[in-house]
């Protein structure tokens, strides 16, 4: 009997350590984050896209829930993007344990010219359909405005880059040829990023 007692004397210390140890880290991984949320009266707006110290994180109706926003405190800037409209820009302090919402409100672009009559009618089915799109650089919309029985892009005849980009995914970029008035239909699947660092 008096051979386990040293043993006793052992383990406990070393559970204080143990715990110490475990509340050490959790302590280091809930840093104090502020919410942002964004509230937009028309379609356009809800579909717009959202960049967030320059990375794009989705379309306005979608950032909530599982996928609301949520920020270490500072200054961060957010742009919001819709084809046809003025950028909407706004810098935003973010405090820790705050919940902050940005309205979204989009002007119209009187710059922008649209594809005439004979616009050629693309459809693209694209997963993920919150996949950002661009044609020749500029911001179309995301996947799913694109896909279905009802929804497609006009663009005018001729050669365009097409581009669709998501966060842990590759960039899929290719070169299109739009023949007047024609319809044709693109699927596009993007491949995981293998490159993105392993979930720890």
């Amino acid at each position: 009997m008096a051979a386990k007692t040293p043993m006793r004397l052992l383990t406990f210390p070393l559970l204080v350590l143990f715990f110490a140890a475990l509340t050490n880290t959790y302590g280091q991984q809930t840093p104090k984050m502020g919410e942002v949320r964004f509230t937009a009266d028309t379609q356009e707006e809800r579909d717009s896209g959202v960049w967030i110290d320059g990375k794009y994180a989705g379309y306005v109706k979608e950032l909530k829930s599982d996928r609301k926003v949520m920020l270490p405190p500072g200054e961060h800037e957010f742009l919001i993007r819709q084809a046809g409209y003025k950028d909407f820009e706004k810098k935003l302090v973010v405090e820790a344990d705050q919940v902050q919402t940005i309205a979204v409100v989009l002007e119209e672009d009187s710059k922008v010219s649209y594809p005439g009559n004979n616009a050629a009618e693309l459809r693209l089915d694209i997963l993920p359909k919150r996949a950002a799109v661009f044609v020749d650089d500029f911001y179309m919309g995301h996947g799913g405005d694109f896909g279905g029985r009802f929804h497609s892009m006009l663009v005018s005849p001729g050669k365009h880059r097409l581009k669709v980009t998501l966060d842990g995914y590759k960039t899929y970029e290719t070169e299109i040829d739009a023949v007047a008035s024609s319809k044709s239909q693109m699927k596009i699947t993007l491949e995981k990023n293998s490159s993105a660092p392993p979930a720890q």
